[in-house]
């Protein structure tokens, strides 16, 4: 389907960015971690991520934005906290941002956040290999 897509809309296939909330963070995470080559970045949020994949982001220069509200109710606060100190050890390139007094609903926050759009913007795929 993601080939359809860019052949129909003529993408450029070095900026292909995946991001999702809540179950769309879990599947970030998980599709990420089938090919974490495909994707110029990734910004999972709210999400309870498998510190199993740490390796293959880190692997791919994967770049990642994780977000989480402190106040996220579906235990993805500590997975998220898990999960970045985990990429912080492994030397991934990632980052973390987590929301004071947020609920699972952080992605409010996230998305009307002007530094994501710009750190998307300097992402891509071919700046990934290293």
């Amino acid at each position: 389907m993601l080939k359809q897509t860019q052949t129909e809309f003529g993408t450029d296939p070095d900026r292909v960015y995946l991001t999702g909330l809540s179950m769309g963070g879990a599947g970030t995470w998980s599709l990420a971690a089938k090919d974490p080559s495909a994707w110029a970045a990734i910004v999972p949020m709210c999400a309870g991520p498998n510190t199993a994949n740490v390796e293959k982001f880190t692997a791919a220069h994967l770049p990642i934005w994780n977000f989480c509200g402190d106040k996220d109710r579906e235990g993805t606060v500590k997975a998220s906290r898990d999960m970045q100190e985990a990429l912080t050890k492994a030397g991934a390139n990632s980052k973390y941002t987590e929301y004071p007094g947020v609920g699972h609903n952080c992605w409010d926050d996230a998305y009307a956040t002007d530094a994501l759009y710009a750190w998307l913007l300097d992402q891509a795929r071919s700046k990934n290999k290293k």
